[in-house]
């Protein structure tokens, strides 16, 4: 809903920032009315890449579809870039080509209704993105109230023009919102890219190491070589789990079904999770909680933090025990 309610309203507000440069025939306004055209664009793939993220995983694409958001962002980035650089271009030519700067209460009045319109849609859909962990829906609202700030410095340039009758002013306020655009389109960009690479985002990496403290069992000795990607709603986790040496198969099966149970329940959207079963090894004894264990070769030493760090190393938490103990 908020996707769709974004690409009309993107149409409507272009047109009424393409009818203000029509009647000022400000450089200023004409920066915003260039930005509002990425907008449509913008808003249109964001529709599309929503509406494939959400269909099921096939034969052709195993982890589903939700990368087709990071891709969303990303375009969206780099046309947010080309017109802030057309916008730089544009300010340039106007500056050695001087143009009268007229009607600007009309041109006032204009953009004046497009800032709180920007504004209330980009929150909802920048609200509606975090609920759903949809980066295209966080994307095209931070866009919107990207665009809703530089209306705002638009407007407050016209202002300043409407009341001192400096044109130069007409120039500094592009230039202005011109970088602004740029260094707002060079984020999503930046974002997309660490996404598609699958860079890690510490914040989900966070969130799933605290479900699994909060959670921790006994007969859990050892969870490594933790991994966490978001791709869109779907979540996928894969890690090494030990357990008992001595469990037979359905007491194994029994617990890691358990673990992926726990997951699910405290995780928004899709979760997909690959647990690798190791047995316990007798120097994990030192850090073991398991009670009455009929393997135990040494007493219980200490425990072995469950943080970022030694989840996601690729290696049994002895080897972190004995770095503890050197340090």
């Amino acid at each position: 809903m908020w996707i769709g309610a974004s690409f009309v309203v993107s149409i409507v507000l272009m047109a009424i920032k393409f009818f203000a440069f029509y009647l000022t025939d400000s450089n200023a306004v004409l920066t915003d009315a260039v930005e509002s055209i990425i907008n449509v664009f913008a808003s249109g793939f964001a529709f599309y890449s929503i509406y494939l993220a959400a269909q099921p995983k096939d034969a052709n694409h195993p982890y589903g579809h939700g990368k087709i958001e990071y891709f969303s962002t990303g375009f969206e980035g780099a046309l947010i870039m080309i017109a802030g650089l057309y916008i730089l271009y544009e300010t340039a030519r106007r500056y050695f080509d001087p143009t009268p700067v007229e009607n600007l209460g009309y041109g006032f009045l204009l953009l004046s209704s497009t800032i709180f319109i920007n504004g209330s849609l980009g929150l909802g859909l920048l609200n509606a993105g975090k609920k759903t962990n949809s980066v295209a829906l966080q994307a095209d609202g931070q866009h919107l109230l990207v665009d809703s700030l530089s209306s705002m410095f638009v407007l407050v340039g016209v202002g300043l023009i409407w009341l001192t009758g400096l044109a130069w002013i007409d120039t500094l306020v592009s230039l202005l919102v011109a970088c602004f655009i740029l260094f707002s389109g060079f984020k999503l960009v930046r974002r997309s890219i660490a996404a598609l690479m699958d860079e890690v985002d510490v914040a989900v990496v966070n969130s799933v190491v605290q479900i699994i403290n909060a959670n921790k069992k006994q007969e859990w000795i050892d969870v490594h070589n933790l991994r966490v990607q978001r791709y869109g709603p779907d979540l996928h986790v894969d890690c090494h789990l030990t357990l008992p040496n001595y469990w037979d198969l359905s007491q194994v099966h029994q617990s890691i079904h358990a673990f992926e149970e726990i997951l699910e329940a405290n995780t928004q959207g899709n979760l997909e999770i690959f647990i690798h079963a190791d047995p316990c090894l007798p120097d994990c004894c030192k850090y073991c909680r398991v009670q009455n264990c009929p393997v135990r070769t040494q007493a219980l030493a200490r425990d072995i933090d469950w943080n970022v760090e030694n989840l996601t190393k690729n290696q049994k938490h002895f080897v972190a025990f004995v770095n503890n103990l050197n340090n």
